[in-house]
């Protein structure tokens, strides 16, 4: 039976090239933006390198300190005091990464100015992350408490600066003409990750801002990594219990906000400046009616396409209720034969979304970021291809299934 349905549906397809070119069309592009958006989407929120273990981590990214009577407010990132002696000191985390806000330097190699940023972060960030080193070793906490002038640096910092030698461990790297011994080198980071992302990895103690300062703002956030996933919400109250004691006595801002939620939870909240709630909700609200309205346009037209091929059948179809076809028999067919419609169009979507990220790689819009179909991304579209195929095709063949025989015939 199904063997049927798919020759009718091939016949049908070549019938009305022109119509068949405009499903087709719409189906692929929308399906090949929505696979781009998923695909960037899942490298922005998902568990990558070299953050691979957000299912067991908690992130501060920034706080707000706020006054009733002025309404002004500071927001941001903390300085390294704030955390380490807040965050640092909670009994469930098992780690506490703390690390700066990449900010830009440059530096000079034969003559040639070179762009680079610069982190700093203590002892426990590389073993909260999982960098993958390519040499080398990370700076230890005694080379931390020694202040010494070490450093890992990225992939491309290596080449740009040093050129296509073996290795560059125990050479020294210039940066804010400070110079600094290479430990190790590292694979690259997506720009995206900004919390992650530097070309030059340094100790905090050899900043050239007070890292001692005792001002609750800075450049600095962490990420509060459990034994397990079961220690998020004992880890989420107990950072609650801290913010709650501290003390806006004597300070310009009477109220203190600052949260510790998964990754996802912690860029929504930052992008929707909320205080009490994260304002996840809003944003699942904001996200649905937008994917509702971008899926609407392509559905209305596939609508409007089947309606149409459906009054060119109209002499079939009462053909086949005349000897004897039900009405649920002619919707279970119609319905089939826009689904493989619709996966056709899926598939040219696909082969189009390959194309389109093997260009945007290519083109390196954004550093390091590699986009890529995965499976997650596979399943979402075919999802997509499922819906497309059965909300275009259910009232088409509703339609069609209530034609008068007689009236189907003469038409």
């Amino acid at each position: 039976m199904l063997k049927n349905y798919f020759k009718i549906a091939i016949a049908v397809l070549k019938r009305r090239k022109f119509f068949t070119f405009i499903s087709l069309f719409g189906i692929s592009f929308t399906l090949t933006i929505l696979m781009v958006v998923t695909s960037f989407a899942d490298k922005m929120f998902g568990p990558n390198y070299p953050d691979n273990k957000r299912d067991r981590s908690l992130y501060v990214i920034e706080h707000e300190e706020f006054d009733d009577k002025t309404q002004g407010m500071n927001k941001g990132p903390m300085s390294f005091y704030f955390l380490n002696h807040y965050a640092a000191s909670m009994k469930t985390p098992a780690k506490v990464a703390i690390s700066s806000m990449f900010t830009f330097t440059n530096t000079y190699v034969n003559n040639k100015k070179i762009s680079i940023s610069l982190k700093f972060a203590n002892a426990d960030y590389w073993d909260v992350l999982d960098y993958q080193f390519l040499e080398g070793r990370p700076f230890t906490k005694q080379q931390i408490d020694n202040a010494e002038k070490v450093a890992v640096i990225s992939e491309d910092t290596r080449r740009d600066y040093f050129g296509d030698i073996p290795s560059v461990v125990g050479k020294y790297i210039e940066a804010d003409n400070v110079k600094y011994r290479v430990l190790g080198v590292v694979k690259d980071v997506p720009a995206t990750l900004f919390t992650l992302y530097a070309d030059i990895y340094l100790p905090y103690t050899v900043s050239k801002n007070d890292y001692r300062n005792k001002d609750f703002g800075g450049n600095y956030s962490a990420i509060l990594m459990g034994n397990s996933k079961d220690n998020l919400p004992k880890m989420k109250n107990e950072f609650a219990n801290v913010i709650s004691r501290i003390s806006m006595k004597d300070k310009q801002f009477n109220h203190l906000y600052c949260y510790a939620d998964s990754y996802f939870n912690t860029l929504v909240r930052t992008m929707a400046g909320r205080k009490e709630n994260s304002g996840m909700a809003t944003f699942v609200v904001i996200i649905s009616i937008f994917v509702f309205l971008f899926l609407l346009l392509p559905t209305l037209n596939l609508v409007n396409i089947n309606i149409t091929r459906i009054m060119e059948r109209s002499s079939e179809i009462g053909v086949r209720k005349a000897f004897g076809a039900s009405s649920k028999t002619l919707v279970y067919q119609f319905i089939i034969e826009n689904i493989i419609l619709t996966f056709l169009g899926g598939l040219i979507g696909v082969v189009l979304s390959v194309i389109v990220i093997k260009i945007i790689n290519g083109a390196n819009l954004i550093a390091h970021l590699e986009l890529t179909l995965n499976f997650t991304v596979l399943f979402y579209s075919l999802l997509t291809c499922i819906f497309f195929g059965l909300l275009s095709g259910v009232y088409p063949a509703w339609r069609m299934s209530r034609l008068n025989v007689v009236t189907a015939l003469k038409a």
